[in-house]
């Protein structure tokens, strides 16, 4: 099945947190495996393996914009590719790609919170949060107390330098 039935376009409106584990009292709705590489970082341009735990994976090619001034919004294009190509893809970065497993959350307002454990195992292992939300007003407004997650959101990183997942692909691939 394809997961992405038409190619995603839009914009990416999200915040980022650094955590220390997964949530506490909160059952993941979706686990995904993922393995991720970057093709080039400025633009953004990235392979991803999307494997559902139970359910199906996607190979998907994705661009990005550069971020605002806040760092919480830029453009993101989707589209899933063939197997071929993603092996071609791989084949031209050349280097291990990244491992993460993410696990999503529902949360209250029909938001959700991905939690991300990043290259267990490896000497840079970390792990990072994410909400997205659907418009820049949501994005500024949304305290994490609102979802009872102020003891486990406390150390925000959107827009820092450093904070990206192709920061950490040059940092550790680079």
């Amino acid at each position: 099945p394809n997961l992405y039935q038409s190619e995603g376009c839009g914009m990416e409106i999200e915040r980022k947190w650094m955590v220390a584990g997964w949530p506490r009292d909160l059952e993941p709705v979706r686990v995904q495996q993922m393995d991720q590489g970057y093709i080039s970082v400025r633009p953004t341009v990235r392979i991803r393996r999307e494997a559902v735990q139970g359910g199906p994976t996607a190979l998907v090619l994705c661009f990005k914009g550069a971020p605002d001034p806040t760092g919480m919004s830029r453009q993101e294009i989707e589209t899933e590719i063939d197997a071929d190509l993603f092996g071609k893809l791989e084949s031209l970065i050349g280097k291990p790609l990244i491992k993460k497993e993410r696990r999503d959350y529902d949360l209250p307002g029909g938001l959700h919170l991905e939690v991300n454990d990043v290259d267990p195992g490896q000497p840079g292992h970390f792990m990072y949060a994410e909400v997205e939300y659907p418009d820049e007003d949501t994005a500024r407004a949304w305290n994490p107390a609102d979802a009872g997650l102020e003891n486990y959101l406390t150390d925000e990183v959107t827009g820092q330098k450093g904070a990206s997942m192709g920061e950490y692909w040059e940092q550790t691939r680079g």
